[in-house]
């Protein structure tokens, strides 16, 4: 018995290609979208390194903050 899943639709989740800033240190995975960066140029906020701008397909996620916005 399935409580809950009747009549249920799976909604489609929405990708596209995203700019991105991801850190510059090969053993590092850390990476951020680019409109929830704090600063201009950010700083890795794992290893604090240097971050470049890359891209990447993402699921959809607007940010509503008027002050992390996108340049």
């Amino acid at each position: 018995m399935a409580f809950g899943r009747r009549n249920q639709v799976e909604e489609e989740i929405k990708t596209e290609e995203t700019k991105i800033w991801a850190c510059s240190t090969e053993d590092c995975k850390g990476w951020m979208r680019d409109n929830f960066k704090s600063e201009d140029t950010p700083k890795c906020p794992l290893c604090k390194a240097d971050m470049v701008t890359s891209t990447k397909v993402l699921q959809v996620v607007d940010n509503p903050h008027p002050t992390m916005k996108s340049s």
